[in-house]
């Protein structure tokens, strides 16, 4: 990973002309060097999206008083931001249940510096993922939850978030269902990896269904979490073709690499600031 400190704009707003160049001439002023610039126009929704990165050497305008000196432009295109920098590395936390490929996929993944974030926590409603979360030095939560303590198990889930600083949460096959108040306070910032290729076979037992309808292919989905159950805006999906030979085991075997692969793919660029979500869809800047 490059050691060059950088600074990126994620924006949307309504698409008309000049955009581009008001962007670019606000950066040019304070003497960017633009190192990545990409964008989008939705004709059916006439918004214009842009990701822009430029190099913090030789930028003149310091970055605590960034927002102060873009929000005029911002204002005056209707434009909803994010600035982020990359010396911030965002704090995430992952949730998981029993099963583990996806977690130890991540942590890997974590290990080798391939996710440029921290894990300040690991929370869990069973013991099992204990062993190889405390293994990688990270501190391991279990807060079960039942249909009676559904509540205070979010509260303690809330309290463990706010103390730890976590920016966002990756749900790696946490068999638990998030409440509304819960993803309210972290919009767009909750992943989650489905093991289905939605909008077909949402909900439990994908796989089963799966094989019951006797399709031709598999797939995972990651997503952002809504009120809606696994009908949040699109990250990543995969899918593999299967056969009439597999059985509902070969498939849960093989559905697990997708899930691995597309979680992590997900939570890269979520990572590093690739992701615009916007009328329950995204953009993925690559």
């Amino acid at each position: 990973m490059s050691n060059r400190q950088s600074a990126t704009l994620l924006m949307s707003c309504p698409d008309k002309k000049g955009l581009v160049a008001a962007i670019a001439n606000f950066l040019m002023t304070y003497n960017a060097n633009i190192l990545h610039a990409d964008q989008h126009q939705d004709e059916v929704e006439n918004l214009f999206l842009m990701r822009v990165e430029w190099d913090l050497d030789g930028f003149t305008l310091p970055m605590e008083s960034f927002s102060a000196a873009f929000q005029p432009i911002a204002d005056e295109h209707q434009m909803s931001w994010h600035v982020s920098l990359s010396s911030r590395k965002p704090r995430m936390a992952i949730f998981v249940s029993k099963y583990e490929h996806c977690l130890v996929d991540l942590l890997h993944r974590w290990r080798i510096g391939e996710l440029a974030c921290d894990i300040p926590l690991v929370i869990s409603n069973h013991e099992d993922c204990r062993r190889i979360v405390e293994f990688n030095g990270i501190p391991f939560h279990v807060i079960p939850v039942t249909r009676d303590n559904k509540a205070e198990a979010e509260a303690e889930q809330f309290r463990l978030l706010e103390e730890a600083g976590v920016d966002f949460v990756v749900l790696a096959r946490y068999m638990q269902v998030l409440s509304g108040e819960f993803v309210k306070r972290y919009p767009n910032r909750v992943i989650n990896i489905h093991h289905s290729f939605l909008p077909a076979f949402d909900g439990a037992k994908p796989y089963h269904r799966a094989f019951a309808r006797g399709v031709k292919l598999i797939g995972a989905t990651s997503h952002y979490v809504t009120e809606d159950l696994d009908e949040g805006p699109i990250i990543e999906q995969e899918v593999t073709r299967i056969s009439h030979r597999d059985s509902v085991e070969d498939l849960v075997e093989r559905g697990r690499d997708l899930e691995k692969v597309v979680l992590s793919r997900a939570v890269r660029w979520h990572v590093d600031n690739r992701v615009l979500s916007y009328s329950n869809k995204t953009v993925v800047f690559d």
